[in-house]
């Protein structure tokens, strides 16, 4: 498999040829009668220490290559290697001794608290579960974890509706944190957040990273926080990979039309400068019956017949860029 980082950079997480095709059930006796093809052929790889963000619009398939990696929803086919094993090969009992080393942190910090559970009661319940911490020592250990995203010990004994929103998506971090996780999946984790704190969260996982040797797969539809935290960007579009890139190379000189159309919508705070808006034509076509060839090719302003009928590869622009489309020599 193409890799697009650093190579003397160790691979933590390979995902090769991942399917999620959720089925249709219709008629009297609830057969299958089509499939949504959520994700379709993604591969990529996570390297140590890095940040790989996600991006692309409602329905191209982010979240459900994360729940699909934590086989929070079970696969279709392919393969998710983490630290040279496959996850997906997995029994439920041992993927969950592997849960600690993948944690995730949600979107909506108001719905992935239990409301009838204080901080303590949430955090020293993830200890418990992989007892991580022996339990004379996990109120230390929970206020230890408060500490490092900005919360006080005297709010250990308090519950979710106690605390901001921003306060929530920091519990959330506490919780990921708690289990000395090798990879966070951040799914949106920022989204749900006004923009001053959106911008705390970030530095604040930004500094955990550094300290504790995080690595992030990072889900987002916002191009701007994406700017912020990524190392590398991989865009998806109807379940598909156009285009993974280092952040310089993608916000500079990006490749896939689609890519193009979506930085051309990012605001511009100096009105000086006119920059190109780049309008797609038509509606995302639906995942059950994506079309032939490329998928973009209903909406891109360039296709050509070619791309009507052959599905284009990802293949390198350069070492760190790699994009499919068949107008990119």
């Amino acid at each position: 498999m193409m890799m697009t980082a650093d190579q003397t950079k160790k691979p933590l997480l390979e995902v090769q040829n991942l399917k999620q095709h959720f089925p249709i059930k219709g008629g009297i006796l609830g057969r299958t009668v089509n499939h949504v093809k959520a994700v379709d052929d993604v591969s990529f790889t996570i390297f140590e220490g890095e940040t790989l963000s996600i991006v692309g619009e409602s329905g191209c398939g982010k979240s459900t290559t994360g729940r699909a990696i934590l086989r929070l929803d079970e696969p279709t086919s392919g393969s998710v290697f983490f630290e040279g094993k496959d996850l997906l090969a997995m029994s439920k009992s041992q993927m969950r001794s592997m849960r600690k080393d993948l944690q995730v942190i949600f979107q909506d910090p108001f719905a992935s608290l239990n409301p009838r559970q204080s901080v303590a009661q949430i955090l020293g319940e993830a200890l418990a579960i992989q007892n991580i911490v022996p339990a004379n020592q996990r109120r230390e250990r929970i206020i230890e974890l408060l500490s490092h995203v900005g919360l006080r010990p005297d709010q250990i004994d308090r519950f979710p509706h106690e605390f901001s929103g921003g306060q929530r998506q920091r519990i959330g971090i506490a919780r990921a944190l708690a289990m000395q996780p090798k990879l966070i999946i951040c799914d949106e984790a920022v989204s749900a957040l006004d923009v001053s704190i959106q911008a705390q969260v970030l530095n604040l996982l930004k500094s955990l990273q550094k300290e504790f040797k995080l690595t992030y797969l990072f889900i987002s539809h916002d191009l701007g926080v994406v700017r912020h935290i990524s190392d590398r960007v991989m865009v998806m579009y109807l379940g598909k990979v156009v285009e993974i890139a280092d952040k310089k190379s993608l916000f500079d000189s990006p490749q896939h039309p689609y890519t193009q159309a979506l930085l051309s919508a990012i605001p511009v705070p100096d009105v000086s400068k006119k920059q190109e808006r780049i309008i797609l034509r038509g509606d995302v076509p639906s995942p059950i019956n994506p079309p032939q060839g490329c998928r973009f090719h209903t909406r891109c302003p360039l296709a050509v017949e070619r791309c009507k009928t052959e599905v284009p590869a990802l293949t390198n622009v350069h070492s760190t860029h790699q994009v499919a489309c068949h107008l990119v020599p």
